[in-house]
C-alpha cells in the first residue's frame, strides 16, 4: 500500500518515490508510487496535479484501495515528484475555511453540514436546516474572528477506546480509523482533507449566496485566495459604475437605483409615444387597404396599431420594417382565427410565425412592394374569407 506522506506533512511538495506501476488506460497512464504526497479526490477535496519524473499529473484519484496518479506520459523506476503547491495550498485554505465556518454555524444553530464541494472558483456547504440572513452574516463574521485568533489547527487518530470522549461533526460514517480535524474553539470534524496549520492561514471566508435547497440551504463560500480575487473584480466592476455613473465609490447604487427611476420613466413615455403613433398609423386602415406600414419600425407600435385597426377591418395587418432587413408582421382579428392567415403570409412571402386565434406575429423576407401587391390581391375588401 502506498505510504501517504501528506498526512504526515500537509506541506510536503516535492519527495522521492518509486514507480510500482505503470499501466495505460484511454490515453491516459495511471501511476502507483511507493510513497506519495499527491492528495486522492475525496471528502469534497479535488485530488493533486503536478509532475512525477518529466511527466504531468493531471488527477490523483483513490480505487479500491489504491492511490491513482493520472499522468500523460510512462514513468518507470525511482522519480523526483513535485505537486502544484498553488492549488494545493490553495484547497488547504478553502477545506479550512470550510471547516471553520461549518462548526460555528453548526454552533449558532444546530444545524448539520450534509454536503460539501469544492469547485475551482467557490466552494459550496449544504445544510439541514434553512438560515436567515442575520444568522448567516454572524456566522460568517464569527469565523473571520477564529480566523484572526489565528487558532492552530490539529489532525490526530484518537484510540478507539477515546473516541467516545469526543463531540464531533461527521457528514457519514466513518470506516476505518478515525481522523478528526481540530480547529481551536471553532470545531471538531472527521475529515480525510488537508488543512493548514493555523486558522489565520485560511486568510478569510466570504458568503456569496445562499438558497433553498432540498429542504435546507446551500451556501456559497469564497475562500482565502478566492475571496481576494473575488474582491479585486467586484472592486474594479465597482469602480468602473462609479466612473460610468459619475458617482461616489460609496455611492454607486444609489446612483443605479436613480438611473432605474429614470429609465422606467422613459419607458413609460415611450410607451405613451408609441400609442399615439400606432392611433396615428391606424388611421389608414380601411376595407381596401386592411394593412398599414408602421413608419417608426417598432414592432411593439405594430401590435398596437393592428389592434386597433381590428376595431375597424376583419382583420388588420401590421408592418414594420425595411426592404433591406425585412419586415416583423403582426395579424389581428376580433372575428377570425388569424392562424391561417399568418401560415398564408409565411407561405407566399418567404416568412416564419404563428400564434393564437386572434393575433399572430412573424416575419417576412419579401419587400414592400410584394407584401402590399398580396395584401391587395388577397385581403382587400373583405378578400379570403
Amino acid at each position: 500500500m502506498t505510504e501517504q506522506l501528506y498526512y504526515n506533512d500537509s506541506y510536503l511538495s516535492s519527495f522521492r518515490a518509486k514507480i510500482l506501476s505503470c499501466e495505460e488506460k484511454n490515453g491516459v497512464f495511471e501511476v502507483i508510487l511507493d510513497r506519495t504526497a499527491f492528495f486522492p479526490e475525496g471528502g469534497g477535496q479535488p485530488g493533486d496535479r503536478g509532475v512525477i519524473g518529466a511527466c504531468e499529473v493531471i488527477d490523483t484519484k483513490l480505487e479500491n484501495g489504491e492511490i491513482i496518479h493520472l499522468c500523460r506520459g510512462k514513468v518507470s523506476g525511482e522519480v523526483d515528484c513535485s505537486i502544484d503547491w498553488k492549488f494545493r495550498f490553495s484547497n488547504m485554505q478553502q477545506h479550512t475555511g470550510e471547516h471553520i465556518f461549518s462548526g460555528v454555524l453548526h454552533s449558532l444553530t444546530g444545524f448539520d453540514n450534509v454536503g460539501f464541494h469544492m469547485g475551482k472558483e467557490e466552494v459550496t456547504v449544504d445544510f439541514n436546516g434553512a438560515v436567515n440572513s442575520e444568522t448567516l452574516a454572524l456566522a460568517e463574521r464569527k469565523t473571520n474572528e477564529f480566523i484572526y485568533k489565528n487558532a492552530p489547527v490539529t489532525c490526530f487518530y484518537p484510540a478507539q477506546d477515546e473516541i467516545k470522549n469526543y463531540d464531533y461533526r461527521s457528514k457519514k460514517e466513518v470506516e476505518g480509523a478515525l481522523r478528526l480535524v481540530e480547529i481551536e474553539g471553532a470545531d471538531l470534524c472527521a475529515c480525510c482533507g488537508t488543512h493548514v496549520r493555523f486558522a489565520g492561514e485560511v486568510g478569510m471566508v466570504k458568503v456569496i449566496t445562499s438558497e433553498n435547497y432540498k429542504g435546507g440551504v446551500r451556501i456559497t463560500l469564497k475562500i482565502g485566495e478566492k475571496a481576494l480575487e473575488d474582491y479585486i473584480e467586484k472592486n474594479n466592476s465597482v469602480l468602473e459604475i462609479s466612473s460610468a455613473l459619475c458617482a461616489k465609490y460609496g455611492e454607486v447604487s444609489q446612483a443605479v437605483k436613480k438611473l432605474q427611476e429614470k429609465q422606467n420613466d422613459l419607458r413609460i413615455e415611450l410607451y405613451k409615444a408609441n400609442e399615439k403613433i400606432a392611433e396615428l398609423t391606424a388611421r389608414d386602415y380601411s376595407e381596401a387597404r386592411p394593412f398599414v406600414f408602421d413608419s417608426s419600425s417598432d414592432p411593439e407600435t405594430a401590435r398596437m396599431a393592428a389592434n386597433i385597426g381590428a376595431k375597424k377591418v376583419e382583420t388588420a395587418f401590421a408592418f414594420s420594417g425595411n426592404d433591406g432587413d425585412g419586415y416583423k408582421y403582426v395579424v389581428s382579428s376580433l372575428t377570425r382565427d388569424v392562424r391561417p392567415v399568418s401560415k398564408e403570409l409565411n407561405s407566399f412571402l418567404e416568412g416564419r410565425g404563428g400564434g393564437k386565434p386572434e393575433m399572430a406575429m412573424g416575419s417576412v423576407k419579401a419587400r414592400r412592394a410584394e407584401i402590399e401587391e398580396f395584401l391587395l390581391k388577397n385581403f382587400a375588401n373583405g378578400g379570403n374569407k
